[in-house]
């Protein structure tokens, strides 16, 4: 089978693109599609595989079903929903702002700013949610705060980044304290509107950058009064900006880039 496909990476994380229209896999056959398409060996390689549908519910430009590299169904990604945006605007699909509907819900876009096939877009996501309160907790030896962004977060303070964070955040993921698993993130302070994070995310593992794990490490850093508000995160494929006022909604601001056009060959059927 031949499987049309776009890739786009938002500050290094990147994510496979496929038109419903132009899969013909049935449904339980599309985690494992996402495991081989997204092998970055002996497939084309990403974080995750997108399915596009268009146009999407109640005005939506889309709607999104987002595979994990394990195959494993995720309910967002922030770095990904700007990709997916970006795909529809390099091919006519879509004005500004673009709306997606998502996993989490329907989610608002806005171009601000364009160099050939590389975007900066602004997502407006919900207002976060903390299930566990809003005091840090402790976990496998690491303290910090649970938020809800849409998806599922962990968000840990360390002093540095000089340390073997992927064997914690992988134990962290799996703890039977997160029945679904959960995203971890670990961040530094490097001044009082910036951090630098680290992210381990569910289904990916160690990821370049994480839009969602962003957006809870900065909640959870100007929830804990550790920095203020608007943050720029440094991640190791780019910077993120992020926009929250406790109650309101979040604002989450980075780069979309359209880096490919192919076809997947799969013996899949």
């Amino acid at each position: 089978m031949k499987m049309p496909f776009w890739k786009a990476h938002g500050a290094g994380n990147d994510f496979l693109f496929t038109f419903t229209d132009q899969c013909a896999l049935p449904e339980d056959r599309l985690g494992k599609l996402a495991v081989a398409i997204c092998d970055r060996v002996t497939g084309v390689g990403a974080d995750g595989w997108y399915l596009v549908d268009r146009p999407g519910p109640a005005g939506a430009h889309a709607k999104l079903r987002l595979f994990n590299s394990d195959g494993s169904p995720a309910e967002l990604s922030g770095n990904g929903t700007r990709c997916a945006a970006a795909i529809l605007l390099e091919a006519g699909l879509a004005g500004d702002p673009i709306r997606i509907a998502t996993g989490a819900g329907l989610v608002e876009l806005r171009l601000r700013g364009r160099a050939g096939s590389e975007y900066q877009i602004e997502t407006k996501l919900g207002g976060p949610s903390f299930p566990e309160g809003e005091a840090p907790i402790t976990l496998a030896g690491h303290t910090g705060l649970v938020v809800d962004v849409g998806n599922p977060q962990f968000a840990v303070a360390v002093p540095d980044l000089d340390f073997d964070w992927r064997t914690p955040g992988k134990e962290i993921e799996g703890l039977a304290h997160f029945p679904a698993r959960t995203n971890v993130s670990f961040y530094r302070k490097l001044s009082d509107n910036t951090i630098e994070a680290r992210f381990y995310e569910r289904g990916a593992g160690p990821t370049r950058s994480s839009g969602t794990g962003s957006v809870g490490a900065s909640v959870a850093a100007i929830r804990t009064g550790l920095v203020q508000p608007p943050v720029e995160v440094v991640t190791e494929g780019g910077r993120l900006q992020v926009d929250w006022t406790f109650g309101g909604p979040v604002q989450l601001t980075g780069p979309a880039v359209v880096v490919a056009q192919g076809m997947f060959i799969t013996t899949l059927n």
